[in-house]
């Protein structure tokens, strides 16, 4: 896999994101780009993903996850940029953790 100008976003969203499908928001969102990762639920209330593809892809999935799906209250994310590692196939939802 080429990674030549791909990155990895590694978010923490906070706020009403649980038990209004948030998760599988994130990846209806993804789904008609090239971005592979994953998203979960954590216990604390919050929900984290990481995303790798092309930082414009990815800004324009930071700009959705402020936003939120119907239902939710977003109040905060968290955000960390880093170098994409090519380690994901697909974007998966995944058990909470």
């Amino acid at each position: 896999m080429d990674l030549e100008g791909r990155s990895q976003l590694h978010a923490w969203v906070e706020g009403r994101v649980q038990g209004v499908g948030f998760r599988y928001f994130v990846r209806q969102q993804v789904a008609a780009l090239p971005i592979s990762g994953w998203v979960r639920n954590l216990a604390d209330g919050r929900v984290e993903l990481i995303a790798e593809g092309r930082q414009t892809d990815l800004e324009s999935l930071l700009k959705t996850l402020r936003q939120g799906p119907r239902g939710s209250q977003v109040t905060e994310v968290q955000v960390e940029w880093g170098m994409a590692k090519g380690e994901f196939q697909g974007f998966s939802v995944r058990p909470t953790g």
